[in-house]
Formats: structure tokens, C-alpha cells, sequence
């Protein structure tokens, strides 16, 4: 464990620990798994006290850099998906992005998923994407089941792709996106019928392994969803996600 610098600075020591520890490991000084010391040790290590020490900790645990699989230890983890995209989707809120600015990013994020997945998926992998379609289809009218299932179908194929980086990518912009279909669906009733009708086209495109008509019909999909935006007067409006502001 390679941590031997100490800090001179007083005011936001532990912030200065917190970015001395994430810097070992994004710079993978320290590895997944790895312990890290005690309070105690990183205080001596830092020159600071151990209170110092475990504001630090504090930090890298919300950020998702170390967990606690018991009390007395603490290991380098990787910071899960979901809680990524959460804080991006936050960050994201909070600047006020617009719909126009989440539309014209996922044109090409969501097209592209399809068009890897159509090329990597696993025979597998469809069926169960299949599956999740025919829940979706169930529950067509229903507005808080469409957009849960609508999340997941997306998200399944950009993970179905192999694509980290899309997938990172992705996920926040797409989520703001995405549900604004409660603002859309009671100007446009029909789209219900059109989001099924694009994902069946996606999945059938994707059993062919047809890799460019797979991202054709995502974009289509996604140029239909920007048209339901502009009905319901949504192009520069806000996108708020309640479930990054309240995570």
C-alpha cells in the first residue's frame, strides 16, 4: 500500500485525503479488493488526526471508492452503475438541462447501443430481452410500468453492446430523457402503440444480426419520442428526474 504522503494544509484535510486515496486508486496504485490501513496508520500517514481520517473515509464510501465488508475493514471497490448514473443524472438536474440538449446526445448514444448488441448479443441475451418486452406489452396504457420497463429494455441492450464506456455514458442522459414520457403520453396517447412497435422492430432486427437496421429503427424510435417531446411543448423544458434529486 503506497500511501506515504502527508498533508500540510488545516481547513478540508480530509478532502485532501479523500483525492489522495482516489488518486492511488484511479491510478491503480490500489486495486479492487485491496485493504486499505487503519484509521489510525492513515492518520500518522497524512499527519492528521484520526477524526480527520474518518471524514475522509466517509467521503471515498459515498463516492463508492471503498466499502466496509466488516467494521474493522475497509477495501477498494468499484463504484456500481446504477450509483454513477445517479449522480450524474443529479448533476445533470441540477445544471437544468433541457430536453433538446438529452434528445440530440442520445440520437447517437442510443443507436449505437443497437447496433452493438445486434452484433453481440447472445442468442441468450435476446430471449431475455424478449421477455422484457412482453412485460412491456402487458402492461401497455400503464404509465409508471411503461417507464420502468422502458428504462430496463433500453438499458439491457446498451448492456448487451460489451460497450463499459457507452453504457456509462448513457445511462443518466438517457434516464432525464426517458421520463419525460409522463409529460408526453397524455398529449399523445398513440405513442404507447409506436414505443412497442419500435422495440419489437429492435429485437427482430437484432435476432437477423442486422446490425444497421437494428440502429435505424433506434433512431426512429428516438426521433418519434422527440416528436411526442415537441407536442407536448417540452423542447426546452427542464428535464427533472425525481429519483437522482431524492437518491
Amino acid at each position: 500500500m503506497a500511501l506515504t504522503t502527508k498533508t500540510d494544509h488545516v481547513g478540508f484535510a480530509y478532502q485532501l485525503i479523500a483525492e489522495e486515496i482516489e488518486t492511488r486508486i484511479l491510478r491503480g496504485d490500489l486495486k479492487p479488493g485491496d485493504q486499505l490501513p487503519g484509521e489510525a496508520e492513515l492518520g500518522t500517514m497524512f499527519g492528521v488526526t484520526r477524526s480527520t481520517v474518518r471524514e475522509g473515509l466517509r467521503q471515498l464510501e459515498s463516492d463508492g471508492l471503498v466499502h466496509r465488508p466488516s467494521p474493522r475493514r475497509l477495501v477498494v471497490t468499484v463504484p456500481p452503475t446504477d450509483q454513477l448514473a445517479t449522480r450524474s443524472g443529479r448533476a445533470m438536474a441540477l445544471m437544468k438541462v433541457t430536453f433538446r440538449e438529452l434528445w440530440q446526445v442520445t440520437m447517437v448514444t442510443e443507436p449505437l447501443a443497437a447496433r452493438l448488441a445486434a452484433d453481440h448479443a447472445s442468442a441468450e441475451e435476446i430471449e431475455s430481452l424478449q421477455a422484457l418486452h412482453a412485460e412491456l406489452v402487458g402492461v401497455e396504457g400503464q404509465m409508471a410500468a411503461t417507464i420502468e420497463l422502458d428504462e430496463q429494455f433500453h438499458t439491457r441492450v446498451a448492456e448487451m453492446g460489451n460497450n463499459r464506456v457507452l453504457g456509462l455514458a448513457r445511462e443518466p442522459i438517457a434516464l432525464l430523457l426517458f421520463r419525460g414520457f409522463a409529460q408526453i403520453a397524455p398529449h399523445a396517447p398513440h405513442f404507447y402503440k409506436r414505443q412497442i412497435e419500435a422495440h419489437s422492430n429492435i429485437i427482430a432486427a437484432m435476432r437477423d444480426r442486422d446490425c444497421e437496421r437494428a440502429e435505424k429503427w433506434a433512431r426512429m424510435h428516438i426521433e418519434d419520442f422527440w416528436r411526442g417531446a415537441q407536442i407536448a411543448g417540452l423542447e426546452d423544458a427542464v428535464a427533472m428526474n425525481p429519483k437522482a434529486l431524492s437518491a
